[in-house]
């Protein structure tokens, strides 16, 4: 019965660190950029993700860096430019990779937050055959569920922390399920 506790224990844990590790693991070389993302993920058939990513406030986030309140906000840290500056850059563009310098040539900073924020670097997961098997694309680096990722940004770090992240009803907020897909 111990042993049985202690193989279920360290399964348990290899399991969370594995799905962990996948939020983590963000080479920038393997980054495809939002649009090759857009080739299989607009179809209505299988949700149009990228058409309400586009609609949403993660594809807008570059665009509120460029509004008054974020450059009044950004300079009570000493922020000329929030559009510029990696502080802001590293939550409001996948370009940056959750760092305060660029860190790939394939995405523009101006494309904002991309699939590749949340679901993360797509290059070794983007092929149909993977992708058509979810437990396949998580091996190949596929961050699932994608909820992982959210604390990167939303977290203490973010000038308009409030103190807490309600990740359910922001996922629900940014939804955007692939209906033949089972969650």
């Amino acid at each position: 019965m111990r042993t049985t506790w202690k193989l279920s224990l360290a399964l348990t844990l290899a399991m969370s660190t594995a799905l962990t590790a996948r939020a983590d693991d963000r080479d920038p070389a393997n980054y495809v950029g939002t649009k090759t993302c857009g080739i299989c993920h607009k179809q209505e058939a299988s949700g149009n993700q990228y058409g309400i990513w586009q609609n949403g406030p993660h594809a807008k986030a570059f665009d509120v860096l460029g509004t008054p309140a974020a450059k009044t906000m950004g300079a009570k840290f000493g922020v000329a430019d929030p559009q510029t500056s990696g502080k802001c850059l590293k939550c409001h563009s996948t370009a940056y990779n959750f760092t305060e310098t660029i860190a790939t040539d394939r995405i523009k900073p101006e494309d904002a937050i991309g699939c590749e924020s949340c679901h993360g670097p797509g290059k070794k997961y983007l092929a149909k055959t993977t992708m058509q098997d979810r437990t396949k694309a998580v091996a190949a680096g596929l961050v699932y569920p994608a909820d992982q990722s959210c604390q990167l940004c939303h977290n203490d770090q973010s000038p308009t922390w409030t103190g807490s992240f309600d990740k359910d009803a922001m996922v629900k907020k940014i939804a955007h399920p692939d209906p033949k897909v089972q969650h």
